[in-house]
C-alpha cells in the first residue's frame, strides 16, 4: 500500500496502485465520520453522567462540527502551500491527544470545548484525503476513484456506532472509553501517513503561504458561480443530515424505545445507503450526464423528507421513519460523491482551498442545525422539520444555480 516517492506517482493510476491509494486515503477519511459517529450511542449516559441535558450533550457534536468545519479552512490552504504529507502528520498526532483530553473532561462545559479541539484536528484527515484524490485523478477516473473512496467512507458511520455501542455493552466500560478509544486510532493513523504516504503535490504546484495568497484563492473561488452552486447544494442537504444524526440516539432510544445496541444497528445501516448511492454515481456516470444524475437525487431526497416529515408529524412508526431515512441516506451518497466531482473538476493548484470549502460549508450549517434536533426531547418532529427545510433550500439552490451555470456552459 506504499506510494510511491514524489513525483513517481503516475496520473490516474489503476490496479493494485489505485486500490492501495483508496484504502490508505479512506482510513484518513475515516477521522471525521468516526468522531462524529463513534460517540452517538453514549448519549443518554453523557447527559446522566455529567448531569446535563440532551441539548448541551448535541452541542459537544456542534462544537466538533464547528472544529471539523473551521479546521478545513485552515488545513485546505495551509496543504496548497506545503503540500499534504505534514499537516496530516501534524494533525493526526494533535487528532490523538485531544481525544485522551476529551475522554478526562469533568463536566459538559470542557467535553464541549475538547470536542472542538477534536474536530480542529481531525479535520486535516478529511480535506486532505481529497485534495490527494484531486492531486493524482482527473476526468472520469477522479469520478470512479472518488466513488470508490465514497464507499470505503461510508463504512465508517456504518460501524462507528456499532463499535460505540459494543465498548458500552461491557459493564466496566463508560463513554469515556470510547475516546481512549479514539486516541490509539489516531496514533494509528500517525504511523500510517508517516510510513505509507509520499507528498502528491510538488514544489512547483504549491501556492504561495500568506493570508493575501489564501484570501484571494478563496475569493476566486467564490466568484465561480458553477463551484459554489455545488457547495451549497451539499452544504444545506448534508448539513440538514446532522439534525438525524444528533436527533436519532434520544428518538429511537428514549421515544421508541430502542437499545443502544439496536440504535447502532439502525444507524449503521444507512451506510449501505450511502455506499448504495456512491455506487451509483460511479457505476452510470458514464452513461447518464452527472449533472442528471445530481438532479434525480437532489429531488428524490426531496421526496423522503417530506415523507419523513409526515411521519414524524402523525407520530408514524419507527420501521417508515427509517425506511425514509435510508431512502434520503442513499442521495446523501448520491450528493456528496457527484458534487466534489464536479465542483473539482476544473480545480489544479486549489484542489486543497476547494476541498475546504466543498468539506466545511456541511459541517457549518451542521452545527446549526444538529441542537435544533433536541429542542423538544419528547417529539421527532423537529428532526423531521430540519430534514425537509434543508432538502428544500438545497432544491432551490440546484435549479436556480447549478442549472442556470449549467446553461451558459
Amino acid at each position: 500500500m506504499n506510494l510511491e516517492r514524489e513525483g513517481t506517482i503516475q496520473h490516474n493510476p489503476t490496479g493494485a496502485t489505485r486500490l492501495g491509494l483508496a484504502l490508505l486515503l479512506g482510513l484518513l477519511a475515516f477521522l471525521g465520520p468516526l468522531n462524529i459517529d463513534m460517540y452517538l450511542p453514549s448519549f443518554p449516559e453523557i447527559a446522566h453522567d455529567l448531569g446535563t441535558s440532551a441539548t448541551l450533550v448535541q452541542a459537544s457534536l456542534t462544537a466538533c462540527l464547528l472544529g471539523l468545519a473551521i479546521g478545513q479552512l485552515f488545513a485546505g490552504p495551509l496543504s496548497d502551500a506545503h503540500g499534504r504529507r505534514k499537516p496530516l502528520l501534524i494533525a493526526t498526532f494533535l487528532f490523538a491527544l485531544a481525544s485522551i483530553l476529551c475522554a478526562l473532561a469533568p463536566n459538559i462545559v470542557i467535553l464541549i470545548a475538547m470536542r472542538f479541539l477534536q474536530g480542529l484536528t481531525a479535520s486535516a484527515g478529511v480535506v486532505l484525503s481529497r485534495a490527494v484524490v484531486r492531486d493524482v485523478f482527473s476526468g472520469q477516473a477522479l469520478t470512479k476513484f472518488f466513488s470508490l473512496l465514497m464507499v470505503i467512507n461510508a463504512i465508517a458511520p456504518m460501524i462507528a456506532p456499532m463499535i460505540g455501542g459494543f465498548i458500552l455493552s461491557f459493564e466496566s466500560t463508560s463513554w469515556k472509553s470510547i475516546f481512549f478509544f479514539l486516541s490509539i486510532v489516531g496514533l494509528l493513523m500517525v504511523t500510517i501517513v508517516a510510513t505509507k504516504l509520499k507528498e502528491t503535490l510538488p514544489p512547483h504546484k504549491r501556492i504561495p503561504s500568506s493570508a493575501g495568497a489564501s484570501i484571494k484563492t478563496m475569493g476566486s473561488l467564490l466568484k465561480d458561480r458553477s463551484f459554489i452552486g455545488y457547495a451549497l447544494v451539499v452544504g444545506f442537504i448534508h448539513g440538514g443530515s446532522f439534525a438525524y444524526v444528533s436527533g436519532t440516539p434520544f428518538i429511537y432510544q428514549d421515544i421508541y424505545g430502542v437499545s443502544p445496541q439496536v440504535f447502532s444497528v439502525l444507524f449503521g445501516i444507512n451506510g449501505l445507503a450511502i455506499i448504495t448511492g456512491s455506487f451509483i454515481i460511479g457505476r452510470f456516470s458514464g452513461i447518464i450526464a452527472e449533472k442528471t444524475l445530481l438532479q434525480i437525487a437532489v429531488v428524490t431526497a426531496l421526496t423522503a423528507t417530506t415523507l419523513l416529515l409526515v411521519m414524524t408529524i402523525i407520530e408514524g412508526p419507527l420501521a417508515l421513519i427509517v425506511t425514509f431515512i435510508f431512502i434520503y441516506m442513499i442521495t446523501m451518497g448520491m450528493i456528496l460523491t457527484s458534487t466534489f466531482t464536479l465542483g473539482m473538476a476544473k480545480q489544479d493548484h486549489r484542489a486543497g482551498s476547494a476541498s475546504a470549502v466543498l468539506g466545511m460549508l456541511p459541517l457549518l450549517l451542521g452545527s446549526i442545525f444538529s441542537p435544533l434536533a433536541g429542542i423538544n426531547e419528547a417529539s421527532a418532529v423537529p428532526m423531521g422539520l430540519i430534514l425537509f427545510t434543508t432538502t428544500f433550500i438545497g432544491f432551490i439552490v440546484f435549479f436556480t444555480l447549478v442549472k442556470k451555470a449549467e446553461g451558459k456552459t
